[in-house]
């Protein structure tokens, strides 16, 4: 079995690229990203939303491609954004990133992250049941 979303059909769909929920298989390899800031392999933090958004989605991708996952495992996403105004720039780059993926959602607009400097953060658990 695969990781399965789903709708339940006494909900209304979702308003956006996520399910309600996702079903994993019980021998499924399960992993946790930390929460992810925009910061580059550099350490630098660009000061721009956008560059910020593409880096923190490229550092949780990292940490699950050194664990020979990939982002259609992705069952959990967690997003913390400092700014209301950033969620249709946000959910293009999401899109982006997700494709086809559905996983399950939570965005929540913050007042600070740890860093007056930092717009976004992200968090992710990704399952397999693949080998190798």
């Amino acid at each position: 079995m695969e990781n399965r979303a789903f709708y339940p059909e006494k909900m209304p769909l979702p308003g956006g690229p996520y399910a309600h929920g996702v079903e994993i298989p019980e021998d499924a390899k399960l992993t946790f990203t930390a929460g992810q800031i925009g910061m580059d392999l550099d350490g630098n933090i660009p000061d721009d939303f956008e560059s910020q958004a593409r880096n923190a989605w490229n550092n949780c991708l990292t940490i699950l491609e050194h664990n020979r996952l990939r982002v259609s495992d992705v069952v959990k996403v967690n997003h913390f954004l400092t700014d209301p105004a950033q969620i249709p720039a946000y959910n293009a780059i999401r899109e982006e990133y997700l494709g086809e993926n559905r996983p399950a959602s939570t965005l929540l607009i913050v007042a600070g992250l740890a860093s007056p400097n930092l717009l976004v953060e992200v968090e992710m658990i990704a399952a397999s049941t693949r080998k190798g």
